[in-house]
């Protein structure tokens, strides 16, 4: 995936890499009131999941291959197999769940959201997976120095639950700053990662699109953290389509590895590891509505 010009924006509350889990068997799967999709043939380099107050989400310029990582709660790579079509094509989707569903604390499992999307792709999409396990070069997240956390890495007091549940007085979501750090939130953008009001495991989802491996949290830091961090932007995965600019870098702008340790006082160490990968075994192109 091209993560030079794919701005992944999950307002309030954002999945972390984890083990692939689904709903308990005795429970009907979660599914969506009303939802549409329609195919998004814009050419646009811009990419949003948006989650909204009383179980509402807006899906805009989405490839389903992003869909099914954000609904599975998995890094890129943790995905195999699949058509051509599932990164090359785009959709956008209005959904909506019924009431005001309770979301989970962050980095506790897939949210209702979440599972609710993996419904809508197995009906829509005529989605099939499988799950294995693979062992992988993987990094964990550790301290630089045990409990000396770098200049950048602040302790947050923000209550991100409460806030999600209760939702903006009026007006929609709350609007997003253009620089700083994210309220309640946590977006990536080429050369810099945003963080606000969540535990450092749901870091580990951003670093690992970045680095490319699965990445576990091992710094033993606990509570919630916020943070703006700035490095070097690099292009992963296919080019841009014709006509989509792919921004300069800043020259000066150290690497991914260099900020984590200069700014968060946290690096990357290489190990090995069980990977969870989730197979897709067929998907089909959906009916627009």
């Amino acid at each position: 995936m091209n993560s030079m010009k794919r701005l992944f924006l999950v307002s309030c509350v954002i999945g972390a890499v984890a083990i692939v889990t689904a709903a308990p068997q005795d429970a009907a799967p979660p599914a969506f009131e009303v939802a549409t999709v329609k195919p998004n043939k814009s050419g646009d380099g811009r990419q949003f999941i948006q989650r909204q107050p009383g179980g509402r989400v807006t899906v805009t310029n989405m490839p389903l291959r992003a869909l099914i990582t954000f609904a599975y709660q998995l890094a890129p790579f943790q995905l195999v197999g699949g058509p051509s079509w599932l990164v090359s094509d785009h959709f956008d989707m209005v959904a909506k769940l019924e009431g005001n569903p309770e979301f989970p604390a962050p980095g506790s499992g897939p949210d209702p959201i979440q599972l609710a999307m993996r419904t809508l792709m197995a009906d829509r999409f005529k989605l099939k997976t499988h799950r294995e396990t693979r062992e992988m070069d993987i990094y964990a997240l550790v301290m630089v120095k045990p409990g000396v956390p770098g200049p950048a890495l602040k302790p947050s007091t923000r209550d991100c639950a409460a806030q999600m549940k209760a939702g903006p007085r009026a007006g929609g979501p709350p609007p997003i700053p253009a620089s700083g750090i994210m309220p309640c939130g946590i977006m990536g953008s080429p050369g810099m990662i945003r963080f606000g009001g969540f535990p450092l495991s749901q870091l580990t989802t951003m670093l690992s699109a970045q680095s490319g491996r699965m990445v576990v949290d091992r710094t033993g830091l606990a509570g919630n953290w916020e943070f703006e961090m700035r490095f070097a932007a690099e292009q992963r995965g296919q080019p841009p389509p014709p006509g989509v600019d792919v921004p300069a870098g800043d020259p000066d702008a150290p690497s991914l590895f260099t900020a984590l340790q200069e700014q968060l006082g946290l690096k990357l160490e290489s190990t090995k590891g069980s990977v969870d990968v989730l197979v897709v075994d067929s998907a089909e192109q959906p009916t627009p509505d």
